[in-house]
């Protein structure tokens, strides 16, 4: 035997708990059970009932290995029900915040409520220190449910409670609770699927799409791809590889072109080593001497500040997005860069995509006002972006 908690506790309105749950009600606690002081109909859970209304009520917890003996001469009202917490974090709570940890696993038990002084304490007030009106023993074994059933019964306050619980309308049958279970359980699962529609347009994503989407790049004050044009985001993803790695590397020449870097010697040898599965060559093999080449060069384009803008960051982003391992992932990064460096006239961009790409020609699904995704994407950039090319 070993004892899980023995003090006193706090009880408002006659009432203190073990959980594994959340709190129940009291009614629900009770239903269909022919004992009361001891509510075990919510799984999860029991209600205990003691006769102080208010103030501290010494209780002790034990955990048997076996069933341990019934104490019917010591003890005036005794109880049972069956018991299984529903998680492995199980407390003897008070009705306010107090709670006290019971080492209970998640395993059937048969639980044992002893009380004594019900009728003393019935409707009482006490505090620390006052002579002890009411106490209580929990005791729980392992074992199979089983109905609740009254052990003893003595005292007024328990015959109250004990009608009291054969009031109580049953709960819900095991095969009603599946149903329930499995309602809620498709409905969050329909849910579910909705929401992800929801955010690749209207449509499922492919397996392809799901593994690649927390990989994609971001661009702040832009949506991702899919929120300019999912129907060729799918498309893009139902094309095979070869399409999609030579989408990625058409899009970061477009995207250079736009940002006016395509005719910069050392972006345009970045380009063909792109083009011919190449290691990029100085300045481009080395984030430090990229970062110098593109504020020391005078030939990159400057913003009103006098600074590379963001479709010059852009372009580069495609050019590197495009030798991406991942062939999906490296078209869809490369072609969201390459928008951003049209700005406003990404859907151009996006129709020659179709044009020069016949796989990816299906219907588009634009946004109603599609220039409305730039509108409040951040500081002017018409200063730093050459004017796109359109075929």
């Amino acid at each position: 035997m070993r004892t899980l908690f023995s003090g006193e506790v706090q009880v408002d309105y006659g009432q203190v708990y073990v959980s594994s749950d959340d709190i129940h009600l009291l009614g629900d606690s009770f239903a269909g059970q022919r004992a009361g002081l001891c509510g075990g109909a919510v799984p999860g859970h029991l209600f205990l009932v003691t006769g102080m209304h208010t103030g501290c009520v010494p209780i002790t917890v034990e955990l048997h290995e076996t069933e341990p003996p019934l104490g019917a001469d010591v003890w005036e009202d005794i109880v049972e029900v069956s018991f299984r917490p529903v998680s492995d974090e199980v407390v003897l709570a008070e009705w306010g915040s107090g709670v006290y940890p019971l080492l209970l696993t998640e395993t059937s038990y048969r639980v044992r409520f002893h009380c004594r002084g019900m009728d003393e304490a019935r409707d009482a007030v006490r505090d620390v220190g006052e002579p002890v009106l009411d106490e209580y023993l929990l005791r729980f074994w392992p074992s199979p449910p089983a109905p609740d059933r009254v052990v003893k019964e003595t005292s007024r306050t328990a015959a109250y409670w004990h009608e009291f619980a054969r009031e109580q309308p049953p709960g819900p049958t095991s095969e009603e609770q599946a149903e329930d279970e499995r309602r809620t359980r498709e409905e969050k699962e329909h849910a579910e699927l909705q929401q992800e529609m929801d955010a690749w347009g209207g449509r499922l994503p492919s397996d392809r799409l799901r593994d690649v989407r927390d990989k994609l790049r971001g661009f702040k004050g832009y949506p991702r791809l899919v929120g300019l044009d999912a129907a060729l985001v799918h498309a893009i993803d139902a094309t095979g590889p070869e399409d999609q790695r030579a989408l990625a590397r058409w899009a970061a020449h477009r995207a250079c072109v736009a940002a006016g870097l395509s005719d910069i010697d050392w972006v345009a040898r970045g380009l063909a080593e792109l083009d011919r599965v190449e290691p990029f060559s100085p300045p481009l093999d080395d984030s430090r001497r990229l970062r110098d080449a593109v504020f020391s060069d005078a030939r990159v384009p400057r913003s009103h500040d006098g600074t590379p803008g963001l479709p010059q960051a852009a372009a580069l982003a495609a050019l590197f997005d495009a030798a991406a391992v991942d062939p999906l992932k490296a078209a869809l990064d490369a072609l969201l860069a390459a928008a951003v460096t049209h700005d406003t006239e990404y859907p151009h961009l996006f129709a020659e995509v179709r044009r020069t790409f016949p796989a990816t020609a299906i219907e588009a699904d634009l946004p109603s006002s599609p220039l409305c995704y730039f509108e409040a994407a951040g500081p002017t950039r018409s200063s730093s972006r050459a004017s796109p090319t359109r075929s």
